[in-house]
């Protein structure tokens, strides 16, 4: 769903492991890692953004080989998890950056199309996370 109106053809990413073991040069063990997770979490970083930093500056490649959680488990028992799921959060930050252009640029149809384009995809994500509990009943989104 993720790719439904863009130009990108198939999906690529990377593959996950062949096993759900840690990997022995993995340096850090499973308490080192939940610290890491809330001290990233307490310095503004989103679930996806903590993943990466650990990837990227700590060599962990796998949170969930690490601690068998995922990091939104791992911060909701914390006490730390997001208002609103990343994904729909992000969708709205983009539409409305979209309206903050369409007011200084009230003639791009462009944007008037994509910004129709983003808003069902809020709805349809918004449904989905309604239906598990993860946004309130009652959340819905409404152009300012």
């Amino acid at each position: 769903m993720a790719r439904m109106h863009s130009d990108g053809r198939g999906s690529s990413g990377s593959d996950k492991p062949v096993t759900k073991k840690n990997p022995r040069w993995v340096e850090y063990d499973e308490e080192e890692v939940i610290d890491l997770i809330i001290k990233l979490r307490r310095d503004g970083d989103d679930p996806s953004q903590i993943g990466l930093k650990l990837r990227d500056n700590y060599g962990i490649p796998s949170v969930k080989q690490v601690t068998d959680k995922t990091v939104t488990e791992i911060l909701e028992e914390e006490g730390l998890e997001l208002n609103m799921p990343e994904d729909l959060k992000n969708l709205v930050e983009k539409a409305e950056s979209i309206q903050k252009h369409l007011e200084e640029n009230p003639k791009d149809q462009d944007a008037e199309r994509t910004l129709e384009l983003t808003e069902a995809k809020i709805r349809r994500i918004a449904q989905y996370h309604r239906d598990n509990g993860n946004i309130k009943e009652n959340w819905k989104y409404e152009r300012e």
